[in-house]
């Protein structure tokens, strides 16, 4: 695969990363570093892990597959915000955990530095002022190398982006949102501040869990045993049977089937080819918990869709939005 700019910054990245979250879940030891294996023969270099993955467990799984190859052929991106033990300090954006999670994180991964360390989400109780200065420590300290966010809305990022800007700190380079067919309602802002700030965007969840896949059909009664979906609804996910089997998601996938046909290819591979060439993405996570699943979303990589397949596709899972959201604001720019 191609390498790309990540944002504004001169650093290169795979056009696909390869996300951990499985790492020693679904997936055992044997069978994370496999598909590392797989990865890193097709050209990919971009590893996403975070400090909440199976409480280190994934760290720790990708640093010993890492531990015989040469680490600076690497982009390593951790994150931090969410609970890694029982302490009431053990979780948010704080200087005291974002510290103590990214020098843990730097020792479960046996490096001295880590290329991008995102933060997770927002956290309310700490302010921003407080979570950026301390992250622009950690550039200045030699022990990150770039910064970016995941999972805010588009107040909350621009927010970060102003005030990095107002008080002279190593600004983010990256956005890591939710984005694919089944959930839309990211451009309606995030795209939009990722573009006007020049942020590399790099989603999560190209296939929406699975629902994307092609695995599911309109005359099942239920995920089936074993499957993404089923637990999903075991462990209180949001990827549910009761929220997405529904016409809007079976249009979506018949439309995936028409245009997979056309590319000889399958509908996972279009699912995720849609997302990559979205003008703003950078590179979307690809994750999988066997190496069959991981084989086939990289088929997305030989995947062109033409204008018309992105717009049959656009329309299919357009969501409509209501007031600003809605045509209101942008017919009022008309002729100016």
């Amino acid at each position: 695969m191609d390498g790309t700019y990540l944002g504004r910054s001169g650093l290169k990245v795979s056009g696909f990363a390869f996300g951990t979250m499985t790492f020693g879940r679904e997936a055992d030891e044997q069978a994370s570093h496999k598909m590392l294996d797989l990865f890193a023969e097709h050209g990919g270099n971009f590893i996403d892990t975070a400090d909440a993955y199976g409480n280190g467990t994934a760290d720790e799984v990708f640093a010993r597959w890492l531990a015989d190859k040469n680490r600076d052929d690497f982009v390593i991106a951790s994150k931090v915000r969410f609970p890694t033990g029982p302490g009431m300090n053990d979780v948010g954006l704080s200087r005291k955990h974002i510290i103590a999670s990214a020098e843990a994180s730097l020792r479960r991964l046996g490096t001295d530095h880590l290329d991008l360390l995102q933060i997770h989400c927002w956290d309310r109780g700490t302010p921003i002022e407080e979570t950026l200065s301390t992250l622009d420590q950690l550039v200045r300290d030699g022990k990150v190398r770039y910064l970016g966010s995941s999972n805010l809305r588009g107040w909350q990022l621009q927010k970060m982006v102003e005030t990095s800007r107002r008080l002279g700190l190593e600004a983010f380079v990256s956005h890591q949102p939710q984005y694919n067919l089944l959930s839309r309602h990211t451009e309606w802002e995030v795209l939009e501040v990722c573009a006007a700030e020049g942020l590399g965007v790099v989603p999560w969840a190209p296939l929406r869990g699975g629902w994307l896949s092609g695995r599911y059909r309109p005359d099942m009664d239920g995920p089936p045993e074993g499957s993404r979906i089923k637990t999903a609804e075991e462990k209180g996910w949001s990827e549910t049977w009761a929220r997405y089997a529904n016409d809007h998601t079976w249009s979506i996938l018949a439309e995936l089937d028409r245009v997979a046909a056309i590319h000889d290819t399958t509908p996972a591979a279009v699912a995720i080819a849609w997302v990559a060439q979205h003008p703003v993405v950078t590179a979307p996570i690809l994750g999988a918990s066997r190496f069959e699943q991981l084989e086939g979303n990289l088929a997305a990589i030989n995947v062109e869709l033409t204008d018309e397949d992105v717009q049959a596709l656009n329309r299919v899972s357009d969501v409509e939005g209501s007031y600003p959201y809605d045509d209101f604001i942008d017919s009022a720019q008309t002729g100016r």
